[in-house]
């Protein structure tokens, strides 16, 4: 009975985890219509040999598209899911960053986040944390602010702020949400009352947009 793609598929992956000479962990297999595609890392060319070979022994296979490069240990660990790992770890890391909230997905270096969580700040340094990992050619930030805000809360940090501050009034200061957006308006006296009103606003749960519309009356 003719095998089908996945079972073709699983035979070769037991055929490689089977034989020694092949370190297999780093290698990919994909199968369509009978034809093999492997891919990945190995660390030696004899070993790239002993991959093709080995799929050559499975029953089913039609014929071998061979993609696997030969990495060396000194080499950087840029795999997929290699790459998912190191994300996932720096995840593990971070404080800013809540566990188990975030899904990671690599595709050829490419990174999606998708998932959910309660401050833009912890979206914000997911994608920044993902960015710097070595292998990673871009990165798409997916990642949901699941709460919503609530004026009168950024209205109170904004006021916060500015008692922080000396000779600071939040009176003129005007907040609007709708959804995760919060829109600023009204009038302060210098760009740093502005500047203090707008990064509240972004510390309030919820906040993913801030449209800054006050005005400077110098």
């Amino acid at each position: 009975m003719k095998k089908t793609d996945s079972q073709l598929q699983r035979d070769v992956m037991d055929e490689l985890e089977w034989e020694p000479s092949v370190d297999h962990a780093d290698i990919g297999v994909a199968v369509n219509d009978g034809v093999v595609t492997l891919s990945g890392y190995v660390k030696s060319y004899p070993q790239k040999v002993a991959a093709e070979k080995a799929t050559r022994r499975v029953e089913g296979v039609k014929a071998i598209a061979e993609e696997i490069k030969v990495r060396f240990a000194s080499q950087p660990k840029t795999a997929d899911h290699e790459i998912a790992k190191r994300i996932i770890d720096m995840f593990s890391w971070s404080s800013s960053i809540p566990e188990d909230t975030i899904n990671v997905k690599v595709e050829h270096g490419w990174v999606t986040l998708t998932g959910s969580v309660d401050w833009n700040y912890q979206s914000t340094e997911a994608r920044n944390v993902a960015g710097r990992v070595t292998g990673v050619t871009g990165v798409s930030n997916l990642v949901e602010v699941k709460k919503l805000p609530l004026a009168s809360d950024i209205k109170t940090r904004i006021v916060s702020a500015f008692e922080r501050q000396a000779d600071l009034d939040a009176k003129n200061v005007t907040v609007f949400t709708s959804g995760n957006t919060v829109t600023l308006g009204g009038k302060v006296k210098a760009w740093n009352e502005r500047g203090i009103a707008e990064r509240a606003a972004w510390a309030a749960p919820g906040v993913n947009r801030v449209e800054d519309n006050i005005v400077v009356a110098f």
